[in-house]
């Protein structure tokens, strides 16, 4: 199926199923379309499970087309909540981001002026106002300015990937999971043909999109794609707590915490992360993240680390996302991003929409995969 033509793909490999791969696929299946999903793990396990999983475009304001990609998905999880219900996955309670220097507390501030002129939702508000009306249980300095951004939310990546997928199987979708992708094969004149799994099974597809996250590289090699991808790994804790005492995800001085359901909390620093290439191991790592969360929130002194993954960030080597179709290469496509938490709902819709149509939207000008191409 080549750019531009109208035929309908008789059957698509969806290639790693985590947020943007569940979305691309449950897209596909309302419109009829046969798909089979593939991951060499479960959905939703890998770096989906593994994010900070906070839905913004307040930290999108490098490139104005970009900024405008995240605004455009989070308006597409207002319109997902509402088709496929919110409950278990979906937390629209804000975010808020403050400083404790006056270099890093006047570019906040810029940033968050610039986004006022953008028309994004700010309020600056002081500590004082934070602990009275929204997080009591933060110790931030009575008049440092938070900025708030009520618009911005956190996704239970897991469960909103366990519920696309399982919509997607009760309309005809197929699974392989726990089988890896050994190989794909094209016709003679590069078309996708079919799809070999690690365990000799053969799948005769006419599109592939890959959406394999730190995988993506590999995957774009099997059919002679040379996907340029950055090194950048991050480590996630969670840690378990009688009560969560926060509501919302919020960006600390030196630490980033967020609800995790119930009863426990994620941490994750860019600080921290930078300790990961020196050889410290991931207990320390942890208990890293512990001690500043617990410097920012006092009653998570009592909380107990449970679970911390190092993970490689799936980033094109730009730091912009890659998607839709290879013109080299007919019948292959790509869904690979950073923010795969955020872009989830709005790639969903628009790289189905491509593939079934051959157009492009001009929102994705920026992010093809040709930009990459020798």
């Amino acid at each position: 199926m080549r750019i531009g033509s109208m035929k309908r793909p008789e059957r698509v490999a969806v290639i790693g199923v985590g947020i943007l791969g569940s979305s691309v696929g449950w897209n596909l299946t309302r419109h009829g379309v046969k798909v089979v999903f593939i991951d060499a793990g479960q959905p939703g396990e890998g770096v989906t499970n593994w994010s900070f999983s906070w839905v913004n475009a307040s930290n999108k304001t490098v490139r104005r087309s970009y900024f405008d990609l995240n605004v455009a998905s989070m308006a597409a999880y207002q319109e997902l909540a509402r088709t496929i219900g919110p409950k278990s996955w979906w937390y629209p309670r804000g975010h808020l981001r403050w400083a404790d220097d006056p270099v890093a507390e006047a570019k906040l501030l810029e940033t968050a002026a610039l986004l006022t002129s953008w028309d994004y939702r700010v309020e600056v508000r002081t500590g004082t106002e934070v602990r009275r009306r929204l997080e009591p249980a933060l110790a931030v300095p009575d008049e440092v300015p938070v900025v708030f951004y009520p618009d911005e939310a956190w996704v239970h990546g897991r469960h909103l990937v366990g519920c696309l997928v399982r919509l997607a199987v009760a309309a005809g979708a197929e699974h392989r999971f726990g089988t890896a992708v050994r190989d794909i094969s094209t016709h003679t004149d590069g078309a996708i043909r079919t799809v070999v799994l690690s365990d000799g099974s053969h799948l005769d597809v006419d599109v592939v999109v890959n959406a394999a996250g730190p995988s993506a590289s590999h995957v774009a090699g099997l059919v002679g794609r040379h996907l340029p991808m950055r090194w950048e790994p991050g480590a996630v804790t969670r840690i378990e707590c009688a009560q969560v005492p926060v509501h919302r995800p919020m960006h600390a001085p030196h630490i980033e915490i967020r609800p995790d359901g119930d009863a426990s909390v994620v941490l994750h620093s860019r600080e921290i992360d930078a300790l990961i290439d020196t050889g410290e191991d991931s207990a320390e790592l942890a208990r890293l993240l512990h001690e500043s969360a617990r410097r920012v929130v006092p009653d998570l002194s009592n909380s107990r680390i449970t679970q911390t993954r190092v993970s490689n960030r799936p980033i094109p080597a730009d730091g912009f996302p890659s998607v839709g179709a290879l013109p080299s290469v007919p019948g292959y496509y790509e869904a690979v991003a950073h923010s795969g938490i955020t872009l989830g709902p709005v790639i969903g819709e628009l790289l189905a929409a491509e593939i079934l149509s051959g157009k492009r939207d001009g929102i994705l000008a920026d992010f093809r995969p040709e930009r990459f191409s020798p």
